[in-house]
């Protein structure tokens, strides 16, 4: 898969200097991230079948959990192209805070 938009993921752990997680948020989603790219997701149930915590959200959205359910990661996945658009990543309070299915990345 082709992974869009990391440096969503690079400024959400930019600001977490200092914070007790830091160190693990980046192991976790560099791990998530080599992963993606290995990956040849073709439907969300290829997800599942690799990380059954995931949550699928519409026909394109997925939602990963990260670092022990901390931390939440939003991509939306076109399955054809084998892009993955990396949209939002924050904590558990801020995720339910949002609306999963229209939040978008910030440029």
């Amino acid at each position: 898969m082709r992974v869009i938009a990391r440096r969503t993921t690079v400024r959400f752990i930019e600001s977490l200097a200092g914070h007790k997680d830091q160190r693990a948020v980046i192991a976790t989603l560099e791990s998530w991230y080599q992963e993606a790219k290995q990956a040849d997701w073709g439907s969300s149930a290829d997800i599942k079948a690799s990380y059954s915590q995931a949550s699928i959200v519409g026909a394109d959205r997925v939602v990963f959990n990260i670092k022990g359910n901390s931390y939440r990661l939003i991509v939306a996945i076109d399955y054809r192209r084998k892009i993955v658009f990396i949209k939002w990543i924050g904590t558990h309070r801020q995720y339910d805070e949002i609306d999963v299915r229209a939040v978008q990345f910030e440029p």
